[in-house]
C-alpha cells in the first residue's frame, strides 16, 4: 500500500465511523507556547484543556508535523524525522479506551489486513483497565502486553498542570530479535517498531501534583504515517517507502559518486522535504526569530550533509520537484510554493557559502595543533563576522575540535548586560528631553 492511499484508507475508515475529517492545520500553531505544531493534538488544544466546547465529539486528520526533539537521531536510524505526517483519529467526550482500543485493532487487522499475531501492545504499568480490555475483550495473550511505566506510557501534562493520562501503544514486530528470544516492546534493538500510540485524556494534574478525573475524557491517538507505510510495503526503514524513494533516487543522481553515506543522504531527504513544509507555511530562515533560527540549522545541517556526498548546496533546488511528487498533493500549500522554495534555498545557499569561506579562513589562522576553540574566539567569529553557531560546531566536530562553550555563554551575557545598560540610558535621555 502506497503512503498516499494509507493516508485516504486512515481518513475514509474513520469518517465511515462518524468521525469529521479536519484538514491539516499549519506547522506554524496559532499558540504562543508552541513554536511549531508537533502532534495531531496541537489544533484541538483548546478542547482538551476545556476552554471551548468541540462542535464534533470524534474527528479524523492527518496532521503534518515538525519536531526537533529527536535531531541528532535524523539519518542514524531508520525512522526518526523532523518532517512528518501523523494520522490521528480523537473523541471529545464520546468514546474512551475500550472504544479506542477497538477501532485502532479493526483498522490494522481488518482495515489494513495485519496478522495479528505479529502485533504487540504496551500499557500504562498501573492502568488495569486498558489492559483487561486488550486481554479480555481483544483477546492478546498476556505474554503480549508489556507494562511500561510513566517513562513511555504516560502522556503529560504540558508544564506543572492541565490534562494527562495513561497511553497504550501498538507494536509491530519484524522478528528475528538480535538481542534475544526474550526481547519484548521498549527494547532499542529494533525488533519491534511502534506504530500507534492511544492517549488517554483522564486526569486532570493539579499544580501540587495530584490527579483531578476529568468530567469530559478524551481520546488522542497518532500513528506515523512513514512507520505505518514500512510495515505495510515491507522495508525496515522509513527512507525506503515510497514517500521517500523519488528523493532519495535524485540525491543519489546528484551524488558526485555512488553513495556509500547513507546517513548523509537520509539527512538530505528528511530535511529537505522539513524546509520546503516550512517554507510553505510561511518560515523564513533568519537569525532573529526562533522559527527562523530552527530553519536556518536545519539548512546548515542539509548543506553541510549534502556536502559530504560531493553534492553543492545550490544544486538542492532539485531535490523541490521529487517532494512536491511525493507530498504535494496532499499538501497543496508546498505544490503552490514551488517558487518560493526554490528561491530560498538559492538564497541560503549563497549565505552558506560566503559564511563557511569566511569560517575557513578564520580557521586557518588558529595556532597549529591547537585541540579547543576558546570562547573568546568563538564569541569573535560569531558577534563580529556573523557566523552562525550551528555551522562552528558543526566544523569543529569534523575536525576534532572542542568548544569553550562556558567561555562563549560569558561573553555573550556581558554583550547582553552592555546592550541594557545602553538602552537604560537611551531612555533616561529620552525623558530628560520630554
Amino acid at each position: 500500500m502506497k503512503g498516499s492511499e494509507l493516508r485516504r484508507a486512515f481518513l475514509d475508515f474513520f469518517r465511515a465511523e462518524g468521525h469529521v475529517i479536519f484538514p491539516s492545520s499549519s506547522l506554524v500553531p496559532n499558540d504562543p507556547t508552541l513554536l511549531f505544531t508537533s502532534a495531531g493534538m496541537v489544533q484541538f488544544k483548546d478542547i482538551f484543556w476545556g476552554r471551548i466546547i468541540p462542535a464534533y465529539t470524534r474527528v479524523v486528520t492527518c496532521q503534518e508535523c515538525f519536531r526537533t526533539t529527536d535531531l541528532e537521531k535524523v539519518g542514524k536510524t531508520p525512522h526518526h524525522h523532523t518532517f512528518f505526517e501523523m494520522l490521528g483519529n480523537f473523541s471529545f467526550g464520546d468514546y474512551f479506551k475500550e472504544g479506542a482500543i477497538k477501532l485502532a485493532w479493526r483498522f490494522l487487522t481488518e482495515e489494513l489486513s495485519l496478522p495479528k499475531e505479529r502485533l504487540w501492545v504496551s500499557v500504562y504499568e498501573e492502568d488495569e483497565e486498558a489492559h483487561a480490555i486488550w486481554r479480555d475483550v481483544i483477546g492478546i495473550p498476556e505474554e503480549k502486553i508489556v507494562r511500561l511505566g510513566k517513562d513511555q506510557n504516560w502522556w503529560g501534562p504540558i508544564g506543572i498542570s492541565g490534562p494527562c493520562g495513561p497511553d497504550t501503544e501498538i507494536y509491530w514486530d519484524w522478528g528475528d530479535p538480535p538481542c534475544g528470544l526474550n526481547c519484548k516492546p521498549s527494547c532499542e534493538c529494533g525488533r519491534f517498531s511502534e506504530i500507534w500510540n492511544l492517549v488517554f485524556m483522564q486526569y486532570e494534574a493539579q499544580p501540587d501534583g495530584t490527579l483531578k478525573e476529568l468530567s469530559r475524557k478524551g481520546v488522542d491517538t497518532g500513528i506515523g504515517l512513514e512507520r505505518l507505510a514500512a510495515v505495510l510495503q515491507n522495508v525496515r526503514s522509513n527512507f525506503e517507502i515510497d514517500l521517500f524513494q523519488p528523493i532519495c533516487e535524485k540525491i543519489e543522481e546528484l551524488a558526485s559518486s555512488p553513495i556509500t553515506d547513507y546517513v548523509s543522504r537520509n539527512i538530505v531527504a528528511d530535511h529537505i522535504r522539513a524546509i520546503a513544509a516550512l517554507i510553505a507555511d510561511g518560515v523564513m530562515p533568519d537569525s532573529k526569530t526562533s522559527r527562523g533560527s530552527v530553519l536556518r540549522k536545519i539548512f546548515i545541517r542539509t548543506f553541510r550533509a549534502a556536502e559530504k556526498l560531493g553534492i553543492t548546496p545550490d544544486k538542492l533546488i532539485h531535490l523541490v520537484d521529487p517532494v512536491i511528487e511525493t507530498i504535494g498533493s496532499a499538501y497543496t500549500e508546498i505544490a503552490a510554493s514551488r517558487y518560493l522554495i526554490e528561491l530560498v534555498i538559492k538564497r541560503e545557499a549563497g549565505v552558506y557559502r560566503r559564511r563557511f569561506e569566511t569560517l575557513s579562513r578564520l580557521l586557518k589562522q588558529l595556532p597549529e595543533g591547537i585541540e579547543a576553540i576558546s570562547g573568546d574566539t568563538m564569541f569573535f567569529w560569531y558577534d563580529t563576522h556573523g557566523i552562525p553557531l550551528d555551522l562552528i560546531v558543526s566544523v569543529a566536530q569534523e575536525r576534532g575540535l572542542k568548544l569553550d562553550w562556558n567561555g562563549f555563554s560569558e561573553r555573550l551575557e556581558e554583550q547582553r548586560a552592555r546592550s541594557r545598560k545602553q538602552e537604560s540610558n537611551s531612555k533616561r535621555k529620552s525623558q530628560s528631553y520630554e
